[in-house]
């Protein structure tokens, strides 16, 4: 283990913030001195005066790292959004050199580039929107994902326990009659 990740994880245990170091009462949430994001895994200090929850918290919340970031997608929206930018900046300016070197008599072929130009623009700027759709459908079917696996592996650690609790009373002998 690194030196660094050992002063981090001391800082944590002493409840102090890896980054700053002052005193830090929820380490779940960002630092409100220095800013730094919250510790993976750390959870919300309890309310004062009620107990701890037999069922861990952690176990049906999806962690920022759980769900990585599409940039390849982020990039693509952006790209297309550009495109878009840039058809209707060529659309301006064939508008000003078709009325510069034609006048009003390049006005019904203007009419056509310009109602296809902006088509085009509005077509790639969808695509852009249907890019960040996407990053969303595939964040919620990750964590859909990581919270089922997480939901079945607890329903089997309390299904097997309880097999095992009936496995020792019936070989305690368990089932005494009385007279």
């Amino acid at each position: 283990m690194s030196e660094h990740r050992q002063s981090v994880e001391t800082a944590v245990e002493r409840g102090l913030c890896p980054v700053c170091q002052s005193p830090r009462a929820d380490l779940s949430k960002p630092c409100p001195h220095c800013g730094s994001p919250a510790v993976e895994g750390a959870e919300a200090p309890p309310p004062a005066g009620t107990a701890r929850r037999s069922m861990p918290e952690g176990l049906f919340t999806v962690r920022a790292s759980d769900i990585e970031p599409y940039i390849g997608l982020r990039y693509l929206s952006k790209l297309f959004r550009l495109m878009a930018i840039i058809l209707v900046l060529v659309l301006v300016a064939e508008i000003i050199t078709g009325f510069v070197q034609l006048g009003t008599v390049a006005l019904p072929r203007l009419l056509g580039e310009a109602s296809r130009l902006i088509v085009l623009a509005g077509l790639l700027w969808g695509i852009g929107d249907l890019a960040i759709l996407l990053i969303d459908v595939g964040h919620d079917v990750r964590a859909a994902r990581i919270l089922l696996g997480r939901q079945a592996a607890h329903h089997l650690q309390e299904h097997h326990g309880e097999r095992r609790r009936e496995a020792r009373g019936a070989a305690g002998g368990g089932d005494q009659k009385t007279v």
